[in-house]
């Protein structure tokens, strides 16, 4: 059997030089040259029984830029320094055993069980995942810096680096330090075990109490390594749930999708980027076995971030999005409307007829009655919408919603919810300049917007996640049945445009939405 080891290669003509083995040290530092631009590591050998390795770089600042994890699904990393970013001084990589033992055969006595543990996290070892920097301007999350802060049981945790988005490509530049801070209110909680701030993530319910997040970026422009979290609703409990899946996790990613199919109990995660890489890949976790699988589809559908993905009997229905173009052309927007079937493993695009929207990304989509899409708001740089189209699933046609009463002004990367079978809200979002505060009620019977005042969602925030979840109703018994469980929504994450990503997880009940409505 060969020996486990990581090895690193620096620069693109530089050898594989071993950094761990299995009787080795469990921590090993190596210099990196100022003139070396590109880092890979990657394990060989059996991984036994260990739980993952952390890779990250020290600059000369002290500042971390935290690679990724190795673990026995992902045994490759790359890294690749900034286009802008040069350095003076040697780099330092660290490469790190977290839990677990390098040596198969060493007893497990003193081991955590894999896939069973909860972790405590302070708020510099919930960074990120990576440094990253994306091309197109619907993707934009300029540079920050190292920040600290103190872990608190109660209250709104927030990370502080630079502008969460920008309004075009030099937005990057000039970016500011800043600490973070964390302060409390009434209506939000966090727990010293929880996810890190970050925006563009998904939360994607899987049943009444359940919700699962993954992915998004956090402080300055990382990937979040701690990307995937199972959320209890019932006491808004986080379990670090990365490890918790076997087989190959998707690769960390911003402004992807992930649906829930509550018939094959399976979430599909389609597309994203990650730097300078766009996906058009599907991956399905089934929530049963916690297995994760990568779809080998059939048909084209190209590589698209921000877009909008509904389920409707068994089928995936995504809208829009960006999609790259080679350099030094900007990213552009779609109009296009792909359908993925996963019984055949095949993407498709349908026939469809009326006034469809025009080319747009950071949308939302609401699935209402079985029967109709809303399709609300977006951007292509540098327009921002609030208009409104539905497409009639029945018939395939889309038409432009004429609408009355106060609309949201133009936004993108906002959230939405559906509340009713006739009601869904739109809160918060980013139109070009700052990120947004406000919420909207949209009832599709009159086809009339209303405007809500809630203290509990006066914070401006974009790229956050919004769900409705079944939970049980503590406060007393009620002989009628139908009403022995209320509706909440939850929003978690997102960022304010001023250097704050929230992690925090905010409850509001449905039944005082439409009440306000």
């Amino acid at each position: 059997m060969d020996e486990f080891g990581v090895y690193a290669v620096f620069g693109v003509n530089g050898p594989p030089q071993r950094l761990l083995r299995a009787e080795g040290s469990c921590r090993v530092s190596a210099a990196v040259p100022p003139s070396v631009r590109q880092v890979v590591l990657f394990s060989s050998g059996p991984w036994g029984e260990r739980i993952c390795l952390n890779a990250e770089l020290i600059n000369a600042d002290q500042i971390p830029i935290t690679i990724g994890k190795l673990t026995p699904y992902n045994k490759c990393l790359s890294w690749e320094q900034w286009e802008e970013e040069t350095w003076t001084d040697v780099v330092t990589l660290n490469v790190s055993l977290e839990g677990g033992n390098l040596n198969p055969t060493a007893p497990l006595a003193d081991r955590e069980l894999s896939g069973k543990r909860k972790r405590e996290r302070s708020a510099e070892e919930d960074d990120g995942d990576r440094m990253s920097k994306t091309r197109g301007e619907e993707n934009i999350c300029p540079n920050g810096v190292k920040e600290k802060a103190t872990p608190v049981r109660k209250g709104k945790s927030q990370v502080k680096s630079q502008k969460l988005f920008g309004t075009g490509a030099d937005a990057s530049e000039n970016a500011a330090r800043m600490k973070s801070r964390q302060t409390k209110t009434p209506t939000q909680t966090s727990s010293l075990v929880g996810p890190s701030g970050r925006w563009g993530q998904t939360l994607c319910p899987i049943d009444a109490q359940t919700a699962i997040l993954i992915g998004g970026q956090g402080a300055r422009m990382q990937f979040c390594k701690d990307p995937m979290w199972k959320l209890c609703t019932e006491d808004l409990s986080w379990v670090a749930a990365e490890t918790l899946a076997e087989g190959p996790t998707p690769e960390a990613r911003i402004g992807h999708s992930a649906i829930f199919d509550p018939d094959s109990k399976r979430i599909f995660v389609f597309g994203g980027s990650k730097n300078k890489k766009w996906f058009n890949d599907v991956h399905i976790l089934d929530t049963q076995s916690w297995r994760w699988t990568m779809v080998e589809a059939q048909g084209k559908v190209p590589p698209l971030a921000y877009h909008s993905c509904s389920m409707f009997r068994g089928e995936l229905f995504v809208l829009g999005g960006v999609f790259p173009r080679p350099n030094p052309e900007p990213d552009g927007c779609s109009d296009s409307l792909y359908i993925f079937n996963p019984h055949l493993s095949i993407w498709y695009q349908p026939i469809v007829t009326g006034d469809k929207p025009s080319p747009r990304s950071g949308h939302s989509a609401c699935v209402m009655q079985e029967r109709y899409i809303y399709v609300f708001g977006g951007w292509d740089t540098p327009v921002c919408y609030n208009d409104m189209f539905m497409l009639d699933l029945g018939l395939m046609e889309f038409s432009v919603v004429k609408t009355s009463g106060k609309a949201p002004s133009p936004r993108s990367w906002h959230g939405s919810a559906v509340l009713s079978e006739t009601k869904f809200l739109i809160h918060g979002g980013y139109n070009g300049n700052n990120a947004l505060s406000d919420t909207f009620v949209f009832d599709i019977d009159t086809s009339s917007w209303t405007e809500l005042k809630l203290a509990q969602l006066s914070l401006p925030r974009a790229g956050h996640s919004i769900v409705t979840m079944e939970t049980p109703d503590h406060h007393g018994y009620s002989e009628d049945s139908s009403v022995s469980a209320g509706r909440t929504l939850l929003v978690f994450g997102g960022g304010d445009n001023e250097g704050t990503f929230f992690s925090d997880v905010t409850s509001v009940s449905v039944e005082e939405l439409l009440a306000a409505a």
